[in-house]
């Protein structure tokens, strides 16, 4: 008796380690996919909240961005910065699906099924793990990037050469900016996407773990999840992008940045940008269930 509740122990611990270690990997490979088909929409988000000159705006809105950015620089002008995401976006997606299969498998039933709360904890998790080892660095350096292009002559001239240039100016501290800001971002993000997701799946399965979702049913979940995501925190979003600019300096911190936005510029500014970002963040996460469901069938699949 004993022996077999060792065996079932091991079993259970393997399981979970295999679980969170497949999570991983799709998770890294559902990144690079994701952000290849998704950076202009990041581009244009980031330049419109960037825009602070609420006296004389530079862009007029979204199509304005476009026409400017591919009239002075082409259409490669969209994907200014996109290096820094592709190389993040894979540690990104994976620590974020890794950290949640690891939490879920401690938080789950017997059935593999979590509950309202265990969703919103899980994702929460999952999404303060990804700041805190991912994102935060990712972030910085990728605003510093698109903002550097509003100069008249860029310094940056690619990506490691950026980030040469960013640590000899500012130190390592220079790529870790917005920390506070970019820990309840991506913690409520991810906390309304998982649990938005995990609780359709579990109305669409009546609750059992061993039904197939058709994979575009789980997009049409993600893309939800996402749209809610962008509604509640855009705002803290905002105040990242500012914070991780060329212009942070001034800032004496979240709430210094919230006040300074308030004050010059009305609470209609917490709002910029998002038009693209919700286009972005609904195909982001669309893309990214869908595609991490099926390399994790895959990746789980009895050999």
């Amino acid at each position: 008796m004993a022996t077999e509740i060792r065996s079932l122990k091991s079993a259970t611990s393997t399981g979970a380690h295999k679980n969170a270690f497949n999570g991983v990997i799709a998770g890294g490979i559902t990144g690079a996919i994701e952000i290849c088909i998704t950076f202009p929409t990041e581009y244009v988000k980031t330049q419109l909240q960037l825009d602070e000159r609420s006296a004389k705006p530079r862009y007029s809105g979204i199509t304005d961005v476009i026409r400017q950015t591919i009239k002075s620089r082409g259409f490669f002008g969209l994907y200014r910065g996109f290096a820094v995401l592709f190389y993040g976006s894979a540690p990104k997606t994976a620590i974020r699906f890794g950290a949640f299969e690891a939490l879920k498998k401690i938080f789950a039933d017997e059935n593999a099924n979590l509950s309202p709360v265990s969703r919103l904890f899980c994702g929460l998790g999952a999404g303060i793990a990804e700041a805190i080892f991912a994102d935060i660095a990712v972030e910085t350096v990728k605003v510093k990037f698109i903002d550097d292009q509003l100069r008249a002559k860029p310094k940056y001239k690619g990506f490691f050469h950026g980030i040469g240039v960013i640590i000899r100016e500012e130190g390592g501290k220079g790529v870790y900016k917005g920390v506070t800001a970019t820990i309840i971002k991506q913690g409520s993000n991810q906390a309304i996407r998982f649990y938005t997701v995990e609780t359709m799946k579990s109305w669409y399965t009546a609750g059992d773990p061993n039904k197939r979702i058709n994979n575009l049913i789980v997009g049409c979940f993600g893309a939800i999840g996402g749209a809610l995501s962008v509604f509640v925190n855009n705002p803290i979003d905002v105040i990242k992008t500012r914070m991780q600019g060329l212009e942070a300096i001034k800032y004496k911190g979240p709430f210094h940045c919230f006040y300074q936005i308030a004050k010059y510029e009305g609470l209609p500014a917490f709002y910029k940008g998002i038009i693209p970002r919700q286009f972005r963040v609904c195909l982001e996460v669309a893309i990214s269930f869908m595609i991490y469901d099926s390399l994790s069938d895959l990746l789980n699949k009895p050999r």
